[in-house]
């Protein structure tokens, strides 16, 4: 089990020490699970820097799941989206919010399982290419263990049929990754009619309860989550602590 050092503030202390040790052993990465529950966007991406600070001292490889509150999320694009396409999305209820992931407009919110992986992909292997068909590949699989026949397109993300289960929009810096996927489990699909999700037309949502016709939860899905990505990433998997949470982080929404 890892041990921690926690911040007054909540960030975490590197574990760097500890994961290069277990790779020089083993030859596989080490990569902690951390647990936070239902958190806002904003404290999603202020912890998601805080661990990929932690690579500033050495391997600290992290796998953070969450849900977040009804929120949609716009990636890079050339220019902004319009004002008041935005101001309709916040009176429905939801946060907005501008990151710097790849991939267009999307919605998070309860019942969606996110997953952050903070890989430093030099423990791995250095393509961001390979990385992202090594999440497709990860749901693909979680898929399949819960019955669900699931594939990828030309679009990113993956697919049952012409319907998105699970999209995929990642940040990768100095080989660094955050961001990370998105997979409707007993998600509320209404929220996705108000947009043209990850922009592309013709194009339905889905989810793994609607796809088995019974209620499949965020709970039920990890375990096969975490089975899937300890397989296709060839690493090995230990729990770590839930962080503190912190208010008003300030980061600006769109």
């Amino acid at each position: 089990m890892c041990r921690f050092l926690w911040l007054s503030a909540g960030s975490p202390v590197r574990t760097s020490d500890l994961q290069l040790q277990f790779w020089m052993q083993t030859g596989r990465p080490l990569v902690e699970v951390v647990r936070l529950g239902q958190v806002s966007y904003k404290e999603g991406l202020r912890l998601q820097q805080a661990y990929v600070d932690r690579h500033r001292s050495g391997p600290a490889h992290a796998l953070l799941l969450c849900q977040h509150s009804p929120v949609y999320t716009t990636g890079i694009r050339n220019k902004p989206y319009p004002a008041p396409l935005l101001d309709r999305l916040r009176l429905l209820g939801a946060d907005v919010h501008r990151t710097n992931r790849g991939g267009l407009i999307t919605f998070h919110g309860p019942g969606q399982l996110v997953c952050y992986p903070v890989l430093h992909l030099g423990g791995f292997r250095k393509s961001v290419r390979w990385y992202v068909g090594q999440l497709e590949k990860t749901v693909i699989s979680l898929c399949s263990r819960l019955g669900v026949e699931a594939a990828t397109s030309p679009h990113t993300g993956v697919w049952v049929g012409d319907n998105k289960i699970c999209a995929i929009g990642i940040h990768c810096g100095r080989y660094v990754t955050s961001h990370g996927l998105a997979l409707n489990c007993n998600t509320d699909l209404s929220w996705f009619g108000h947009i043209v999700p990850c922009g592309i037309e013709g194009k339905g949502v889905t989810s793994l309860s609607r796809e088995l016709q019974r209620d499949v939860s965020v709970e039920e899905t990890i375990p096969h989550l975490l089975d899937a990505f300890r397989e296709q990433f060839s690493c090995q998997l230990t729990e770590g602590e839930t962080p503190e949470p912190q208010q008003n982080s300030g980061l600006s929404s769109a």
